[in-house]
């Protein structure tokens, strides 16, 4: 007798279970097999599931229950409404950085504007700009070849036309100057590795992760380096991990005395974006 929905989620969610994982992440993994929107799967619990579904899932939940990640099993994430492709060179696009993306969005100011990503990724911070404000101009930079390859392909995969430039930090686009700078850098402290789930640890790519000097190396250097590619009425947003908005916020004072700079906490109260406008510049008279 052919085994129900049901019975494949209640099997799936003990077994992963056991094996430290997200017991949730079974019925992602049949929704994908089943090709069904939860709504679908939730009127068919009753319902028999195909052998060769049912065979492609149990092999799935094996490989998943060993640590790999439900988005490198199935090759996506949903980020802003998107499908995005991603893969052990990328970061998985997280929850959080939607809000980053939120944020820049409703702080864009009328009209074309120069938007810069940096350190990219697969690409969702820089290609949810371009398609949510298709006016822009948007050019994302990365230091990993291979991150950059996944970003074109979401790029291509999306119909978002952006400028892809490889390299450290702002360095492949020295001398240009922008209106938006947004950054989702390394954040975690080395100290904090062993301290990761697994699927983190030891499947996302670590230089997409960690920074050195308390996980703050990264904005020592943004702070250092963006006062050269804006100007006075830029805006400034970079994604922090929780506990770290005081001391971000004082690198970015100490580079623009002049500015606002804030810090804006997460649906989990958790500190998670720095954000910087006003006057940019490195006098204090009136820029207006």
């Amino acid at each position: 007798m052919a085994i129900t929905i049901h019975e494949a989620l209640r099997w799936a969610s003990s077994f992963l279970q056991e094996n430290g994982v997200e017991p949730t992440a079974g019925e992602w993994l049949l929704r994908h097999h089943g090709n069904m929107e939860r709504a679908k799967l939730l009127a068919s619990l009753r319902d028999p599931l195909p052998e060769p579904v049912w065979q492609a899932f149990k092999q799935d939940v094996a490989v998943m229950a060993s640590g790999v990640p439900v988005q490198h099993v199935l090759g996506y994430e949903q980020f802003y409404g998107r499908t995005f492709l991603v893969n052990g060179d990328v970061l998985i696009p997280r929850p959080e950085t939607e809000e980053l993306v939120a944020l820049v969005l409703n702080k864009l100011k009328p009209g074309p504007q120069a938007i810069l990503d940096v350190g990219t990724g697969s690409g969702a911070i820089a290609l949810t700009l371009k398609l949510e404000r298709p006016d822009c101009y948007v050019t994302a930079t990365d230091i990993s070849e291979k991150a950059l390859d996944v970003a074109r392909e979401n790029a291509q995969r999306l119909g978002a036309d952006i400028t892809f430039a490889k390299g450290d930090l702002l360095a492949p686009v020295a001398g240009a100057v922008f209106d938006v700078i947004v950054s989702n850098p390394p954040y975690i402290p080395y100290r904090d590795r062993d301290s990761l789930a697994v699927h983190v640890r030891e499947f996302e790519p670590e230089m997409a992760l960690f920074a050195e000097e308390d996980g703050l190396m990264f904005y020592r250097r943004l702070a250092e380096e963006v006062p050269a590619c804006i100007h006075p009425r830029s805006l400034v947003a970079v994604e922090i991990g929780a506990g770290q908005g005081e001391a971000v916020q004082a690198l970015f004072a100490a580079a623009f005395p002049f500015a606002d700079i804030n810090i804006v906490y997460d649906i989990n109260g958790k500190d998670r974006i720095v954000f910087v406008s006003g006057n940019l510049g490195r006098q204090g008279h009136n820029i207006d």
